[in-house]
């Protein structure tokens, strides 16, 4: 009888998770998914460890009121990424590993992101805003 009761509260507990997720979770699920696997809540810290955060306007990121380069609130909902590339993961991740190659005079620097860490920083930008 104690297991039964237990199966129904873990039940009970699993149930009132998934109702109370919210549209910002809903959105890192999405990231998650179009990034490949990355990682939303490692993407916001290594927004810090790579200091994009002192040329950037982020939202949820501390400190991030930078106006060297865009604001990147919206970002999932732009056309293009640096004004030349489609707004794709896989483009996103190349702008934020090698943004030399693919606007050789742009002043963002090459900061020898990792290939995980411009997966899970895409998967935070991607996070704000919807993916229609």
């Amino acid at each position: 009888m104690r297991a039964g009761i237990g199966l129904v509260l873990t039940l009970a507990l699993s149930a009132g998770q998934i109702a109370c997720w919210d549209a910002s979770s809903k959105r890192a699920r999405a990231a998650y998914v179009t990034t490949g696997g990355g990682n939303a809540r490692a993407g916001r810290a290594d927004i810090r460890k790579y200091g994009c955060y002192s040329c950037h306007t982020i939202p949820g990121v501390v400190g991030a009121r930078g106006l060297v380069g865009p604001p990147l609130d919206g970002i999932a909902n732009r056309e293009y990424i640096a004004g030349e590339l489609p707004n794709t993961a896989s483009n996103l991740m190349l702008w934020i590993q090698h943004p030399h190659q693919v606007h050789p005079r742009t002043v963002m620097p090459e900061m020898n992101v990792s290939e995980q860490d411009s997966r899970d920083i895409a998967a935070y930008l991607y996070t704000l805003g919807g993916r229609d």
